[in-house]
């Protein structure tokens, strides 16, 4: 299997948007579920060393909402919450995020689109995240964003793996 680990890209688009992209060794369909089913986003979401995934929920259908919490080894806490807009099985979804950092709210709520695109074997999620302002996204960039995701990203090709999604 090859190590698709490098292709994470993070790239300022726009004054309020951020492009991400990675690829995944795993079908589509598959990707889709691990990124989708709140029991499996347990398992490999748990951003950088030091934080656990607490809580995870999700209702996956327009309208529907979905809950996902953390705790850090020293106390803190944060929780990512949102409202899904569209659901296109296993090819898009379109949902706001609003993040928590223990009482303490990101400004304001931001629209993520998500697509997954799947070319021999190999499936490319991308994500445009719209911020509600730059200042929003220039402070999502600082805050450490790339490091928890490489690393959730990480946990997710090693579940994709070995089957564990079953």
């Amino acid at each position: 299997m090859q190590d698709f680990t490098s292709t994470l890209s993070i790239v300022a688009r726009g004054e309020r948007e951020l492009l991400i992209t990675r690829q995944f060794s795993a079908p589509r369909e598959l990707v889709f579920r691990a990124m989708t089913d709140a029991e499996l986003v347990a398992r490999w979401m748990t951003g950088p060393a030091g934080w656990q995934m607490v809580d995870s929920k999700a209702k996956v259908a327009p309208g529907g909402a979905f809950r996902h919490a953390w705790r850090h080894d020293d106390g803190r806490e944060m929780a990512m919450v949102g409202e899904y807009r569209e659901v296109d099985r296993p090819a898009r979804i379109v949902r706001t995020e609003c993040f928590e950092f223990g009482c303490e709210a990101q400004a304001g709520e931001q629209l993520a689109t998500m697509t997954l695109v799947q070319v021999d074997g190999v499936t490319e999620v991308c994500v445009v995240v719209l911020y509600p302002s730059a200042e929003a996204r220039d402070g999502a960039l600082a805050s450490g964003m790339e490091d928890g995701l490489a690393e959730s990203y990480r946990m997710l090709d090693l579940q994709l793996a070995t089957a564990a999604l079953g």
